[in-house]
């Protein structure tokens, strides 16, 4: 009987593989019987020179298609189909060659490898191509398989495979390898595993020494061992049969004499013994019986007669013990029936079968983005973003079919850390830069804005009055509040601040517009009124002002108010003396409803926050540049932006907008739309809950910048810059010691309706 080959397979596993490695290995070993004597099993690795994600789609798109064709062609012999199946994959990558990277030196330009193995019971086809190389060690000597002038790799316009034929033996053994490892390790390295270990851990070891000894990129390699299968089938059962024999009938007698008398009387005398023996044990027994008759016995007791009526109450009360015992006893077991079947119904089971179903799934997809030395999100973005979308969802429909979200929580971490990545959240700190919170009367902060001396100026709604926090003395000065006589008239409740060139100017209650400038670095300044034209008949109804430098050297600039009876952003333009005697007009080109602006940024363009969504108006008009999204919906709501602010000039830089439902900051560039970062506090510090107003200060020499913000009664400040990249833990920074307020004294008028905001 010939003898039958198994193949003993061996090949490191993905996880193991260098990191950026982009080679492919695939194998198939059918097992339909038709397939098995006609085709075989096939082994078969595509290497690259070259690393990146298209290349390793390449790699897996020339092994899939080397693997369809091979085993769908029965138009001729395994040679002839190999070398068909070899020129179909290269058309193929011929033809997608500008989708996967065309002739750029960083993507899939080749040349591909292609190394193959092809055993069919005893039968033996190697065919190698480009960077790949194939061994047989048998008898504990390596051979070269096949012509080391093997064909140059995919994809070419004139490939021309080759393919090598011969026998494979119980104790040989076949490696392909991508040539990057030969070169690394050498060949005998790859034939004193085999020699020594199982195909399994022999490549293995061969990934690990590649690894140690620094190797990168191309790291693929199959081996298979012929291993012989011992006989299964069944032999014919023996059965004992007798000899023919011319006496068949006659009493069996033994041919040793006298043999046949000695058995007969040996049988006799047990006989014989075998009835002395019963005889005795009789005597004995009966003897035994005697004695026992002869013992005294004790009297019979005296009968006692029970009347039938008491005979029937006890079986009566007896008959009702009895069946109330059963009866107990089948409501016990209903009782546990009924109970069992609500605990355990098929539903509950389907459910928790799919609950672990989907538990498991998300496992897989998060080890297969943070696996180790694999990092998906920064090798292959897109791939990240399928799985560890695939595995937020998968750990809500474990949770809502009955695991606890304690058990998701790791995993559920897992896969935000990965979003957060993938969508540019950052972590930053925050630190207390200035508090109000042990001043009488408490404040209420609404407003905030750099002044022209880079200080920070707040508005306080509480008292009425507009303050200068100088961050290194750690005071707060009041500089105008509701109530101070200048010039012979009252400044009303202040309202609006901005800043305009070297001044702050502040709009009261009244409308009236009041302009303050410092004088030195110590608070101290000078407050005039500024003449607005026409600025009563503004209303109580307006949502905003703000300023558009026009001479820095002259200080002018132009004051925008944002003015819902006008349904218009109006314009004025200064005189030289800082005025606005003249008439305003309408930026807007087409006038539309603002009375729900929550905020304006100027810097050459015109930005607003209007439910929510953030418009940029150019000359005037709002098209030709949208917002861009995040793309994280599946972590939070869309961005609903309440406060804009910038640190650099028209068209260069960012744009921060904050989102109050989210509580974030989203870095939008000025010049596309596009998302470049968001920003969130460490810790789950909820200093952003409540943020009511913001500044942005840019770096220094090319610096993160800074980002200032108010709440009710705080200053707080943050660098954009993550907690990891800075070094710093995720903690809120102590408060500082509470600083001194120091407001002017002032007779306070009959308070006035405060007007809407």
């Amino acid at each position: 009987m010939a003898v039958r080959l198994q193949m003993k397979l061996g090949y490191a596993a993905d996880a193991a593989r260098a990191p950026g490695s982009p080679d492919a290995i695939l194998f198939q070993e059918p097992t339909i019987g038709s397939v098995v004597r006609s085709k075989g099993s096939l082994y078969l690795i595509v290497t690259a020179r070259t690393i990146g994600p298209r290349v390793g789609e390449a790699t897996r798109m020339v092994a899939e298609a080397i693997r369809d064709a091979y085993y769908y062609d029965e138009s001729a012999g395994i040679v002839v189909c190999l070398e068909k199946s070899i020129r179909a994959a290269n058309k193929r990558i011929l033809h997608q060659r500008d989708r996967l990277g065309g002739d750029k030196t960083d993507e899939a330009n080749g040349p591909l490898g292609v190394g193959l193995a092809v055993v069919r019971g005893s039968e033996l086809y190697v065919v190698t191509v480009g960077p790949a190389e194939a061994f047989l060690v048998r008898q504990a000597r390596l051979s070269t398989l096949p012509d080391p002038n093997r064909a140059r790799g995919l994809p070419s316009n004139d490939l021309e495979p080759s393919v090598w034929r011969g026998e494979i033996n119980v104790g040989d053994s076949l490696v392909i390898a991508s040539e990057n490892l030969v070169a690394e390790l050498g060949p005998d390295d790859l034939k004193d595993a085999l020699l020594t270990l199982h195909p399994q851990s022999a490549m293995e070891q061969v990934h690990a020494r590649f690894v140690v000894a620094g190797g990168t990129g191309s790291d693929a390699a199959i081996a298979i061992e012929a291993t012989e299968v011992s006989v299964t089938t069944r032999q014919r059962r023996l059965v004992p049969v007798h000899a023919p024999e011319p006496l068949a009938g006659a009493p069996d007698r033994s041919p040793i004499p006298l043999a046949d008398s000695v058995s007969d009387a040996a049988s006799s005398i047990q006989g014989t013994a075998w009835r002395a023996t019963a005889a005795a044990g009789g005597v004995v027994g009966r003897g035994f019986g005697q004695v026992l008759d002869r013992l005294p016995r004790r009297r019979p007791g005296q009968r006692t007669v029970t009347p039938a009526s008491s005979r029937v109450e006890t079986q009566r009360r007896a008959a009702i013990a009895v069946l109330a015992f059963v009866a107990l006893a089948l409501i016990l077991v209903s009782a546990t029936s009924l109970v069992s079947f609500f605990k355990s119904t098929p539903g509950e089971l389907t459910s928790i079968t799919a609950a672990q179903r989907a538990f498991q799934t998300a496992q897989g997809d998060l080890a297969q983005v943070n696996g180790p030395g694999v990092d998906l999100v920064k090798n292959d973005p897109n791939r990240a973003q399928q799985l560890l979308d695939d595995a937020w969802q998968q750990l809500a429909e474990a949770e809502n079919a009955g695991i606890s979200s304690a058990v998701t929580a790791p995993l559920r971490l897992q896969a935000r850390a990965g979003l957060d990545e993938l969508y540019h959240m950052l972590e930053v700190n925050a630190t207390q830069a200035f508090s109000f919170a042990n001043v009488k009367p408490p404040v209420d902060l609404s407003s905030l804005v750099l002044g022209p001396d880079g200080a920070p100026y707040v508005l306080d709604q509480a008292t009425k009055s507009v303050y200068r926090i100088d961050l290194k003395t750690g005071h707060a000065v009041a500089i105008a509040h509701e109530g101070e006589l200048v010039q012979g008239i009252h400044v009303d409740m202040p309202m609006f601040i901005a800043v305009g060139g070297p001044d702050l100017l502040i709009l009261d209650a009244k409308n009236a517009l009041w302009r303050w400038r410092p004088a030195d670095s110590t608070g101290r300044g000078t407050i005039v009124r500024v003449i607005v034209r026409n600025s009563s008949s503004w209303g109580n109804d307006i949502r905003g002002i703000g300023t558009f430098l026009r001479n820095a050297n002259q200080g002018l600039y132009n004051l925008y108010v944002v003015d819902p009876s006008q349904r218009n952003i109006i314009v004025y333009t200064p005189a030289l003396d800082g005025s606005f005697p003249a008439s305003s007009t309408g930026r807007l080109l087409n006038p539309q409803d603002v009375s729900t602006v929550s905020s304006m940024l100027i810097d050459g363009d015109i930005y607003v926050t209007q439910n929510g969504t953030l418009t940029r108006f150019i000359n005037g008009a709002a098209q030709g540049w949208k917002a861009g999204d995040p793309g994280d919906e599946i972590l939070r709501a869309a961005p609903q932006y309440t406060l804009i602010t910038t640190a650099t000039a028209r068209d260069t830089g960012l744009v921060y907008g904050y989102d109050q439902p989210n509580q974030r900051v989203v870095a939008i560039d000025k010049a596309t739309g596009n998302i470049v970062e968001q920003y969130r506090l460490a810790g789950a510090d909820p200093s952003w809950s409540d943020l009511r107003g913001m500044a942005a200060v840019p770096g220094i020499n090319g610096g993160p910048t800074s980002l200032y913000w108010i709440d009710k009664n705080r200053l707080m400040s943050s660098t954009l810059v993550a907690v990891s990249e800075a070094g710093a833990s995720p903690s809120v920074s102590p408060p500082s010691v509470s600083p001194s307020v120091k407001p002017k004294p002032t007779k306070k008028p009959t308070p006035k309706p405060t007007p809407k905001a």
